[in-house]
């Protein structure tokens, strides 16, 4: 293949424009950000998660609390109801007297022993409470992290993608003036070499496989046209010659 040296070498400021590209997007897509995010995400999903199950006992002891002061207010009203009968006077049977005061009595014990109880879930529900106001603060500080970080990410490939934006149209433009069979050869060369298709020969050494040629090789770039297309022999990338090749 043939091709105007001045074309083989605005090959070259393709593939350093094509190599920009590729640090770009290798820019964006390895952000610290995304990273930070990924790992605030999954601390707040465990945040939330204890959250609800914090909420979830805080209804439950709620539930609890209300049966046990209901039991509470049942016993009380019957207390208070036998002993109204007991002072209204109207059981006078000894045998119904002591029965009722029996009854009192255990109502009473019965009263002591279900307020216990309300105290003890009064406890557990404001413990509980007191985990979901530590958990709900924590996934608010959380949250406002992952906002804080979406945000520095967001501006950042704003920033990367408007200058890839410019690359890509400062490609157009040089890819647009080198031949359709050298660009389609370096296209080709460029996938099949881990994005670089073209390099310089510089001080006998292409800088695409980091290489030196030898005797032979340096003899065969020599003897070839200015405006032959050179490969290397080593890596098979198009070997642009320029003044500091070292020929």
């Amino acid at each position: 293949m043939n091709a105007a040296p001045a074309d083989q070498i605005r090959l070259l400021d393709v593939q350093a424009l094509d190599v920009r590209l590729q640090q770009l997007a290798h820019k964006r897509k390895s952000l610290p950000e995304h990273a930070e995010i990924e790992s605030l995400t999954k601390d707040l999903t465990q945040l939330r998660d204890l959250l609800v199950a914090a909420q979830t006992e805080e209804g439950d002891c709620a539930r609890e609390q209300t049966k046990a002061e209901q039991d509470v207010d049942q016993v009380r009203q019957r207390a208070g109801r036998d002993q109204q009968r007991l002072d209204s006077g109207a059981v006078t049977s000894p045998k119904d007297l002591e029965n009722l005061q029996r009854e009192i009595a255990s109502l009473a014990k019965r009263q002591g022993d279900l307020e216990d109880v309300v105290l003890e879930v009064m406890e557990r529900r404001e413990s509980a409470q007191e985990r979901v106001d530590e958990l709900t603060e924590r996934v608010s500080s959380v949250q406002s992290k992952i906002d804080d970080a979406s945000g520095r990410r967001d501006t950042a490939v704003e920033e990367i993608d408007g200058e890839s934006a410019s690359v890509v149209k400062e490609r157009e433009v040089v890819s647009g003036a080198v031949p359709a069979d050298l660009l389609k050869l370096y296209e080709k060369l460029r996938e099949q070499q881990g994005g670089i298709g073209a390099a310089r020969l510089f001080q006998r050494r292409c800088e695409g496989c980091r290489l030196e040629l030898n005797i032979t090789e340096l003899n065969e770039v020599r003897a070839a046209a200015p405006d032959t297309v050179v490969r290397c022999e080593n890596c098979r990338r198009i070997l642009v010659r320029t003044a500091e090749s070292g020929l």
